[in-house]
């Protein structure tokens, strides 16, 4: 269960990464280039990943891994 929350954690923090890029204006050839919406949605949900592989990543070094 532990392995599966820091894999979502690392996919939270590589789509917070993308969206946080496109709302910038960095990334081009998406509705959501050069929104303002997307460079704040973003680096939430990239924060939330972050939270999600360190908590994860505590529970996988407890012993039994739960």
């Amino acid at each position: 269960m532990s392995l599966l929350i820091v894999a979502l954690g690392g996919v939270m923090l590589l789509m917070g990464g993308v969206w946080t890029a496109q709302g910038l204006g960095w990334l081009d050839g998406s509705a959501m280039s050069g929104e303002s919406t997307w460079a704040i949605i973003g680096p939430l949900v990239a924060g939330l990943g972050v939270a999600l592989i360190i908590v994860g990543a505590q529970r996988r070094g407890r012993p039994g891994g739960h």
